[in-house]
């Protein structure tokens, strides 16, 4: 009898080789290879006859139809999603521990099974009556919606043939595994063919399945990178478990766009969704203290203002701190050699720590103006001239103020939120003349610091 192959396998990229490893030639991770049985390929007998489906078609004569979307109840997820759940797509959902992904997911299981029929919740982490305790909790008690306690994949898939549920979350995929395959659950192997069976089930029956993941210390999604590849959706819940603000991004959407973000806020009774998350980031915002600048940012379609601070204070350290929350420290460093060349601020005197405030991460340029601002204003202890000001523009490295996007939509925004005036590129301000309000416009560094010093 042929004795079984092992291959060890690396548990962080999925990488195989047929002896031991120290360190992983593909990710560079130390220790993280794991004995595992070989999988067997089967062949499969060559079909005899072709079905529709295979036969080449030309682009021009397919026909393309709008996807059917289940509506979630929520419309912070309906935003990220692109509209609502895909029938037959399946959704990956990542972060920390505790930070309420499995409340979200009950949330939208209750919703949906009151509008649309039997949802399946399947939990390898909770036993039933824990689910229960969080249903009771935040009323999510929908009698189509069932719950199972289940790990092994074989026994779920019969029960969603008993069941046949218009849409089913799995919780998590790290813990599901096939008892043909004899490493253990979570390890490469077991996610990526766990993986592999969940797609199947999906695309045949037309199903949607929203699937649980871990991540790493890192932040990172735990398991093979090929089970992102492999789904259609992947969503990332980011925030800390002591603040009450959640943000859901989207990662990777085939039917939508990745820049739309939701916003939540954790209460007793579950997430509650924020709609007006320019009012929740600035609502206790003190506009004329030294170091605070209000800023504006575009996620996706939806115009965002948020606070942004800055402390500089005199180091004794030889090298001085660089520390930044919700911004890119390679771009805090681009804009605090600006000051240096273009203003003579001597930064490298100075520890510097910036924060925007409410846990958001400032993707792209629309902040340079606001950050070099209020980096400047807590170097001078200087506050603005100018009562409720609304700064956006990005810097170039020779000191210019460039254009940006949609800032006629950030105007509005910052109006509708009362404030009174606006330090914007001059380029922007061009395209925005019939605008009654206090415009400002900027073409350099040292224009925008005259302007609000």
């Amino acid at each position: 009898m042929a004795k079984d192959k092992t291959v060890f396998v690396c548990q962080n990229c999925g990488y195989d080789a047929p002896k031991s490893f120290g360190k992983c030639p593909t990710c560079n991770q130390w220790n993280t290879a794991v004995e595992e049985m070989l999988i067997k390929e089967i062949k499969m007998k060559k079909s005899t006859g072709l079905s529709s489906n295979s036969i080449p078609q030309s682009i021009t004569e397919i026909v393309s139809g709008a996807y059917q979307r289940y509506d979630t109840g929520i419309g912070e997820l309906n935003r990220v999603l692109g509209g609502g759940i895909v029938k037959g797509s399946l959704t990956l959902i990542s972060g920390a521990p505790g930070i309420g992904k499995s409340t979200l997911l009950l949330q939208t299981a209750d919703y949906i099974s009151k509008k649309l029929g039997k949802v399946l919740y399947v939990s390898g982490e909770e036993s039933s009556e824990q689910i229960k305790i969080r249903g009771d909790r935040i009323g999510s008690l929908s009698p189509n919606l069932y719950i199972l306690s289940e790990t092994n994949l074989e026994r779920i898939e019969e029960h969603l043939t008993d069941i046949k549920p218009v849409f089913i979350i799995i919780d998590s995929i790290q813990t599901l595994f096939k008892a043909s395959i004899t490493s253990a659950p979570g390890s490469v192997s077991q996610v990526r063919e766990c993986a592999n069976e969940l797609m199947r089930i999906a695309k045949v029956n037309n199903i949607p399945f929203f699937i649980v993941a871990h991540v790493t210390k890192h932040g990172e999604l735990a398991g093979p990178r090929v089970l992102e590849h492999m789904v259609d959706t992947v969503l990332s819940f980011e925030g800390e478990r002591t603040q009450e603000f959640r943000i859901l991004r989207t990662m990777k959407n085939r039917f939508g766009t990745t820049s739309e973000i939701g916003v939540f806020e954790m209460q007793q009774q579950g997430l509650k969704e924020i709609t007006n998350p320019s009012q929740v980031f600035l609502e206790d915002s003190n506009y004329n203290s030294e170091g605070s600048v209000a800023i504006g940012l575009m996620e996706g379609s939806r115009p965002i203002l948020v606070e942004i601070q800055a402390l500089v204070s005199k180091t004794n350290l030889p090298m001085p701190r660089r520390t930044a929350v919700g911004i890119d420290n390679a771009r805090l460093n681009l804009i605090l050699a600006v000051l240096e060349k273009k203003l003579g601020a001597p930064f490298f005197l100075y520890d510097v720590y910036v924060n925007v405030v409410g846990g958001l991460s400032m993707d792209g340029t629309y902040g340079d103006l606001g950050l070099a601002l209020a980096l400047y204003s807590s170097l001078k202890g200087k506050s603005f001239k100018l009562n409720k000001t609304l700064v956006v523009g990005e810097i170039g490295l020779i000191g210019e103020v460039r254009p940006i996007s949609f800032s006629d939509r950030l105007v509005s925004e910052g109006t509708k939120m009362g404030f009174e005036n606006f330090i914007i590129p001059n380029r922007n301000k061009d395209k925005m003349q019939n605008n009654k309000s206090n415009i400002i416009g900027v073409d350099t560094l040292m224009d925008a610091v005259k302007s609000v010093f």
